[in-house]
């Protein structure tokens, strides 16, 4: 391609431009328990509690690594029948981001690419555990995002 005028210029308009890329995805970490393997008294009908939590570090000026831990816990009585943590990262360039819209991309945006990935790794290993197939329900990030939002906006005024 050649750079001409016209190009050079839209190149400089682009670099100043808020950029959000995903450069890599990958299990980072993952745990499996099932410490009865998966011996079930009675009807499959089990408490599932979901845990999610997003971490972020920084690998370079505009390099960030974004961590999406899922644990996901079974109960069926007082008996804990599998617990599984998955760790997925990925790797994503945030360039020219302000504060808001970073924090927005590393709490709504860059979970909900991830999301599919740990959803997928979640099922496999409790299908590999011997348990019926189990999906995890979609998430809506960007909601959650909000409410939290909110939350912090309301904490300030309760505490007064």
């Amino acid at each position: 391609m050649s750079t001409t005028p016209e190009n050079t210029g839209a190149a400089a308009a682009n670099a100043n431009a808020p950029q959000l890329s995903l450069q890599a995805v990958y299990l980072k970490d993952c745990s499996y328990e099932a410490p009865n393997g998966p011996r079930i008294q009675g009807e499959w009908n089990p408490q599932i509690n979901l845990d999610l939590h997003t971490g972020v570090n920084p690998i370079g000026t505009d390099v960030r690594e974004v961590v999406l831990t899922v644990t996901v816990s079974a109960k069926q009585g007082e008996n804990t029948l599998f617990l599984v943590e998955v760790k997925q990262a990925g790797v994503f360039i945030m360039r020219n981001l302000g504060e808001p819209e970073m924090k927005r991309s590393i709490a709504s945006i860059c979970p909900s690419v991830l999301f599919p990935y740990a959803r997928a790794a979640v099922s496999q290993l409790v299908t590999q555990g011997g348990f019926p197939q189990f999906l995890l329900p979609p998430v809506n990030f960007d909601a959650l995002y909000q409410r939290a939002g909110e939350q912090q906006q309301a904490a300030p005024a309760t505490t007064n």
